[in-house]
């Protein structure tokens, strides 16, 4: 989150969610701004009877490996090929293919799909396994990633990320609405709808909550959203500001942004809005926490030293250890995120008067610049840490981004008709 002048340190899976929320009235379009290099060829077969199903799967999984910026597609033809076809693998080899993919899709007598696949290493002349799901026609979607998770990590041995979920605001009108998506920006719900702000959505380690600020009594409260039950929980509505949360991995503790005794300062506090506590002891401004994958620290923005930079404090506060500055390049860095494996920290950087997402070493401490764009503001990584997202402008309109952590994949994606921004990435669901 950018920090303006006018608000200084602006407050600063499947089934479930069709329960809980309603249907959005738009979804996100995704446009594809650049590719990466070294693409893995994969041939992927239209499943059988997968015309008869309510979602076309291969076409999904097709469209996840391509986002991703890590596959290329080699065209399999109309013809369905089921998982237990014989497959000539030299034949799709010598097309090009390292990799080749059938299967189908079956509905039950109880209503629901039975989706199964097989994965073929055309190189190795060998098959990768397969998976067989059982799914509502409402969750088909969740399992065309699930599949295109299976293939993503065989093929690439990281962990795929595709059937995570993204939340997000969409502000259209008079209305403000938190969104959650599929990774993708498809399959949109909404859980909350207000005419006043809402800002600062964070995941819980599990998946099935998200904390958020909301303006709705006119003034930043902090609530926690259930998202299977719908039901919502205030946790801090003190005295000013109470403003971006931030889960502990744990799940049980949050830590937020206060202006309960005058200048904001960073707090923790139970998850069910018991145990405040204070954690930094700053003659400025403390904001923005987040919490490193191991507990042990929390990362934050402050401008102790004249001008916001990012800092780190032991997660038990400034009590238990002084914080210590983690950036130096530039005079002004805020919005820190710490990457699933501790190793990399994204943050914006306002840069000639732009602001920009910037990613650095937490070894070396090597910065890279990762976008070409100049609003850039609420960086989040995926939950294998191999992309982060991220809001911008691109022609005057807000929308969300998704960058590679390499700079080498970049997706737009826009909400017509209304401004999108404040997203943040769910983890792996359990």
């Amino acid at each position: 989150m950018r920090i303006s002048s006018k608000s200084a340190w602006h407050t600063l899976i499947a089934t479930f969610l069709a329960v809980a929320c309603s249907a959005a009235n738009a979804q996100l379009n995704v446009d594809i701004t650049g590719v990466g290099s070294n693409l893995y060829p994969i041939a992927i077969a239209n499943f059988a009877n997968g015309a008869s199903a309510p979602q076309d799967v291969s076409s999904i999984v097709r469209s996840d490996l391509t986002g991703s910026g890590r596959f290329s597609q080699i065209n399999a033809g109309d013809t369905p090929v089921s998982e237990t076809d014989q497959v000539d693998l030299g034949s799709w080899k010598a097309r090009g293919a390292d990799a080749f993919v059938g299967g189908s899709v079956t509905r039950l007598a109880n209503g629901q799909y039975d989706v199964r696949f097989r994965l073929y290493d055309t190189v190795k002349q060998a098959s990768l396994g397969g998976l067989s799901i059982t799914s509502p026609a409402s969750d088909l979607r969740l399992t065309a990633h699930k599949i295109s998770d299976y293939i993503y990590q065989k093929l690439l041995g990281v962990r795929g990320v595709f059937a995570t979920r993204l939340s997000y605001i969409v502000h259209r009108g008079n209305r403000y609405q938190l969104v959650i998506s599929d990774s993708d920006g498809q399959d949109e719900h909404v859980a909350l709808t207000s005419r006043e702000p809402i800002i600062s959505p964070s995941w819980s380690p599990d998946g099935t909550k998200v904390a958020y600020v909301s303006f709705e009594r006119q003034k930043p409260i902090v609530y926690v959203h259930d998202l299977p039950t719908g039901r919502r929980v205030m946790i801090a509505n003190y005295k000013g500001n109470n403003s971006a949360p931030a889960w502990s991995p744990d799940g049980k503790t949050l830590a937020l942004a206060l202006s309960l005794t005058g200048n904001t300062q960073i707090y923790s506090i139970n998850a069910n809005g018991g145990g405040l506590r204070r954690l930094s002891r700053g003659s400025g401004i403390d904001t923005e926490p987040q919490y490193s994958p191991d507990g042990k620290w929390i990362y934050f923005t402050s401008d102790r030293s004249g001008g916001p930079q990012i800092y780190r404090m032991p997660a038990a506060g400034e009590a238990a250890g002084a914080a210590q500055r983690v950036t130096f390049q530039g005079n002004y860095n805020v919005s820190p995120r710490i990457s699933p494996d501790g190793k990399l920290l994204a943050y914006i950087s306002r840069v000639g008067g732009s602001f920009k997402l910037y990613t650095q070493d937490l070894t070396t401490g090597d910065v890279t610049a990762m976008t070409d764009t100049t609003h850039d503001e609420s960086p989040s990584f995926a939950a294998n840490g191999k992309y982060i997202l991220y809001a911008t402008q691109v022609n005057g309109r807000k929308v969300l981004a998704v960058v590679s952590v390499d700079g080498r994949t970049r997706q737009i994606l826009s909400v017509r008709g209304g401004g999108v921004r404040e997203p943040s990435w769910g983890p792996f669901m359990q």
